[in-house]
């Protein structure tokens, strides 16, 4: 079901080209190249079973969990009614 001017299954196009474009950006961001032989960040031993997987990764498991994990900004961002009256 389209709405105005769009044709039938336009909104599911749109969809499909928002989740390729994510992967393309993702699959961009991957390292590539030579692996090292040790983290960047700590020192360790990588793995090699991690080194085949992701060629040209830098850091350990323990080291690119910590960089991945989200910051807590400690603000309310779901906008709730409550929290707006206060």
């Amino acid at each position: 079901m389209a709405g105005g001017w769009s044709r039938d299954g336009a909104v599911q196009d749109q969809i499909d080209d928002t989740i390729t474009d994510a992967v393309l950006t993702a699959r961009a961001q991957m390292p590539v190249g030579e692996s090292r032989l040790t983290c960047t960040l700590c020192g360790d031993d990588i793995p090699e079973g991690r080194r085949r997987a992701l060629p040209g990764v830098h850091t350990c498991v323990a080291c690119q969990s910590g960089r991945d994990r989200p910051v807590a900004t400690g603000m309310n961002r779901r906008g709730s009614k409550d929290s707006q009256l206060k």
